[in-house]
């Protein structure tokens, strides 16, 4: 019963042959072999559009190189408040970006708000030197609260980035998860509302380790070279991500993968809907869930095998937590099965 994290699952048997395949033979390095440039070509067929992709080793590499592509002097870059790249990558999109500083934004359920996003952007006016200066906006999605944003909510988000100059990055960890929520086309949840970068994740959906930075716009490809380059990101065999991704993509498995996993969560979240020992804190469209059980109800589902995450109370359920009470997260994966499921459930 492991509900700790999609990162604890293995990798698909596709993918895991595919990498045995690549093994073989020579290739030539630094992401110029056939194979990276057929996962590029594939890429850019999923989206409609032609894409630069660059191969890294993790997701905080797509987050923080992507970031520092748009570095200002005194850059500051709008995030929500407990989004990935603001709590849970060691400053890493600062450090990559020589000093930019991280702007949170509030909003419920790990969704930034609107208004609240460009009332943080009004607070870096042109010409205040001292202030710093707004470079970029980025939005996660699924987001790390397990909610997703409908496209009016990126379109909202988008046009505040348009009209600021401001270019947006989407942080797509689970951008699957959130892609078969929505259940549109990648060019509609991307690059048509306004998504100039994105952090394109496999790890968490099947891959052994594969993250990838695409690029919308093309004037930001001769610059990334050198960026990921020096973040020492820029693997030589890198036709190992490229194997990955290649049998990720391949007949739509990634986006099975995706539905799978989803489906999962959505058992386990109906079995906890029905039971009188825990409740949903909040509803998900994407694999994860939170959940608030009494803390001597989990620690008795741990001791019978069962892990998952404790999680920090948000400020907005304060109030709806009792003392005796924590708040959990529960992950599932495409390696989750129902078997799993309905263990966790005749337990709780």
């Amino acid at each position: 019963m492991i509900f700790s994290s999609d990162n604890w699952a293995g990798a698909h048997p596709a993918i895991a042959e595919s990498l045995v395949k690549a093994s073989t033979g020579f290739a030539s390095a630094y992401g110029t072999s056939d194979l990276d440039k057929k996962v590029e070509k594939t890429l850019s067929d999923v989206f409609e559009h032609d894409v630069s992709v660059f191969f890294v080793g993790t997701g905080t590499a797509a987050n923080s190189l992507a970031l520092a592509s748009a570095n200002k002097p005194g850059g500051q870059i709008f995030c929500h408040r407990e989004a990935h790249v603001n709590v849970d990558e060691c400053g890493a999109p600062e450090f990559f970006s020589h000093g930019a500083r991280m702007a949170p934004v509030d909003g419920e359920n790990g969704k930034m708000d609107p208004t609240k996003l460009e009332a943080e952007i009004k607070r870096f006016p042109p010409g205040f030197v001292h202030g710093g200066q707004p470079m970029a906006v980025t939005l996660t999605q699924a987001t790390e609260a397990g909610t997703v944003y409908g496209l009016d909510e990126i379109d909202a988000i988008s046009d505040i980035a348009k009209r600021y100059h401001l270019p947006l990055h989407m942080d797509g960890a689970r951008f699957a998860n959130a892609l078969v929520t929505l259940d549109v086309s990648p060019a509609e949840m991307t690059w048509k509302r306004g998504v100039e970068l994105l952090s394109f994740g496999g790890t968490k959906n099947g891959c052994w380790c594969a993250e990838a930075l695409i690029l919308f716009n093309p004037a930001r490809a001769q610059e990334m070279h050198y960026l990921r380059k020096r973040s020492a990101q820029l693997f030589s065999k890198s036709r190992f991500i490229a194997a990955q991704f290649d049998a990720y993509l391949e007949n739509d498995r990634w986006l099975d993968l995706a539905k799978y996993s989803n489906g999962m969560a959505n058992r386990l979240a109906a079995g906890i809907e029905a039971s009188s020992s825990a409740r949903l804190a909040w509803p998900t469209g994407s694999n994860e869930l939170f959940v608030i059980l009494k803390k001597a109800v989990a620690e008795t589902l741990q001791k019978d095998g069962a892990v998952f995450y404790d999680w920090p109370v948000p400020h907005q359920l304060a109030s709806s937590v009792a003392a005796d009470e924590g708040l959990y997260r529960l992950v599932t994966s495409f390696a989750t099965t129902e078997e799993d499921v309905d263990a966790f459930l005749k337990r709780l």
